[in-house]
Parts: structure tokens; sequence; C-alpha cells
């Protein structure tokens, strides 16, 4: 593990921050630290950085409330630059955005950028707007009871699938349960990040099961 002393700082003593959230993977804003600022975000686990205009300390919401939680800090290969995944409370930014970078300035025609987070703001859209001739669309109006059935009959499509050991189908036929399984998230109310938290809350418990097993 780096000191902080190989770390290399700029000419004013700064060095630049990315940060992204550990759920989404999504970088929620870029912003600079110091050596007081790394220590302090280290020692509290939550991000301290150096505003440049203002030319000191700031603690992320400790006025806003919405503090990030740090789980990791690490260097790029020069060491003069930094990642810091956190798990965030609330918006990054300060306009209320969950990002700081919403603004698109480019995309590609031909290659995409699939996440599950972009999968759900769609179906979300779909609940919110419901257009015609969308199937998703005839889900939300038919209600829980059809969402419900059909992640049912996806589910047997996925056993059935598995146990032919058919590894196309079973591709297909997974995604096309993930797809209703998203469906009534949305129409539930639950996110991605819900499940990415409850995930990751159940690594930690097998981990520790795992070294009790080993001592």
């Amino acid at each position: 593990m780096l000191n902080i002393d190989e770390l290399k700082f700029d000419e004013r003593g700064l060095i630049p921050a990315v940060v992204q959230d550990v759920h989404s993977r999504k970088v929620l804003t870029v912003a600079y630290m110091n050596r007081e600022s790394l220590r302090i975000t280290m020692e509290k686990g939550l991000t301290c950085f150096y505003s440049r205009s203002r030319q000191q300390l700031w603690l992320k919401g400790e006025t806003s409330g919405n503090y990030q939680h740090v789980v990791s800090v690490t260097a790029d290969c020069d060491r003069d630059a930094l990642v810091v995944l956190v798990d965030k409370e609330g918006p990054a930014c300060h306009l209320g955005t969950d990002s700081c970078f919403n603004d698109l300035v480019y995309q590609s025609d031909t290659l995409s950028d699939f996440t599950l987070e972009g999968l759900y703001d769609l179906l979300k859209g779909r609940k919110e707007q419901l257009p015609e001739g969308s199937y998703t669309t005839y889900l939300f109006q038919k209600g829980l009871d059809k969402i419900l059935k059909k992640v049912g009959e996806e589910c047997t499509e996925v056993i059935i699938a598995g146990k032919a050991e058919d590894r196309r189908e079973t591709i297909y036929e997974i995604a096309d349960l993930c797809y209703h399984v998203m469906v009534l998230m949305v129409q539930q109310g639950l996110s991605v990040e819900d499940i990415k938290k409850e995930l990751a809350s159940r690594h930690v418990i097998d981990h520790k099961v795992k070294q009790e097993k080993m001592t």
C-alpha cells in the first residue's frame, strides 16, 4: 500500500481525484486534494477536497448532508492522479444531480454503452410516458399480476434451457428474465443500487464466514 509521500502532487501541492460510485461505477465528480485533505479523507472515511477557488478544505456533505463514504483510494501508474470509490448519500453535484457529468458531447452511432442503470432508466421512462406500441408499456398497463406472471414464466424458461445445457438459449432466457425482473423493480420502486447494496452486504457476510472456517 502506497504512502502519501509517494504520491506526486503538482506545484500547488494538489492532486486530481476522480470520484466514482462504488455501485454503478458512474463518475460522480472530479475534484482536487492536497496532503491534508487526503489525510482527512482517509482518517474520517469521508471525501475531503481542496477548493481552488476558495483556497480552503471542504468536507463533502458537511453543509448539504450528501456525504461520500470512501471505499478505496487508488493512484494511477504515474502516482499523480487518484480514483476514489465512494458509497454516496444523496446527489454528488451541487446542482442536485446524481453526477456532475450530465451533458453529452459525443455519442457513437455504432458502439453502445449498455448498463443495467441505463436499462432501468429506459424502463422507468416507459412507465412514466407509456408510449403506444411498446411491450413495456403493455406490461405496466396490465399491472403487477401480469408482470409477476411473466417473471414466473421466464424463470421456467431459464430452467428448461439450463437443464438442456443449451448455452445460447440459456443466455437468451436469462436476458429475458433480467428484463422482466427489472420491469418488476420499476413497478415497485426498487433501484439497481438497492440490489447491488444487498448483494454487497451478502458478499461481506460470506467473506467473514470463509474467514471463520479458516481459523
